[in-house]
């Protein structure tokens, strides 16, 4: 039986990703109860989950509390997970619920004070020391002028390599505006890329 308490993550956030079909394979055995395939489960999808949710809530804060939401509701379901899909777009789904309904219980209560900032969270819980820290950086700066259909699109495919088919149905839409919604966001920030490499240019 799996317990609500969520394991303590020997992972660390500069491995590399583990594939989709074992993270899927650690989920089914994780549904029988071994406790070691719900700790490698949850260590190897728990920054993809941060990042997600950092880019789709407007409270930083919140972002820890939505990942621990995402994961105790997904272990509360592992006994329905078959397997049909990879255990990474079926959690992200379940992520994207959390968010939701985030949302829903915030609309209902008044609110102190707003501080939409995703973008400070996803930089904060990137690891300062890799190479390309500062181009990381720079993205997310470029994200943030997206539009947030566009800008979920780029991140569940360009970061965090999800098949456009499981984005879609992440994201709850069909493939080709999946497909659709990455191509625009290309575009945007390939033009965006441009200007920034024009103003340097110029300031030289």
């Amino acid at each position: 039986m799996i317990t609500s308490a969520l394991p303590t993550s020997r992972a660390k956030s500069y491995e590399p990703a583990a594939p989709d079909d074992s993270i899927t394979a650690w989920a089914l055995a994780a549904r029988g109860g071994d406790a070691d395939a719900v700790e490698q489960f949850v260590g190897a999808l728990h920054r993809d989950v941060q990042r997600y949710v950092a880019h789709l809530c407007g409270d930083p804060q919140a972002v820890d509390d939505l990942a621990q939401d995402t994961f105790l509701r997904a272990l509360g379901s592992l006994h329905r997970f078959e397997g049909r899909s990879s255990a990474r777009a079926w959690l992200l789904s379940i992520a994207r619920r959390a968010v939701i309904d985030s949302y829903r219980y915030a609309a209902a209560r008044p609110r102190l004070i707003d501080v939409p900032d995703w973008q400070l969270t996803a930089e904060l819980a990137q690891p300062c020391d890799l190479p390309g820290f500062d181009d990381g950086i720079a993205l997310l700066d470029l994200l943030a002028s997206l539009p947030d259909d566009r800008r979920e699109a780029f991140i569940l495919t360009q970061l965090l390599g999800l098949p456009y088919a499981e984005a879609a149905e992440v994201s709850d839409c069909p493939i080709g505006t999946v497909r659709s919604r990455v191509a625009r966001a290309r575009a945007t920030l390939m033009g965006l890329l441009d200007e920034a490499g024009q103003t340097a240019a110029l300031a030289v």
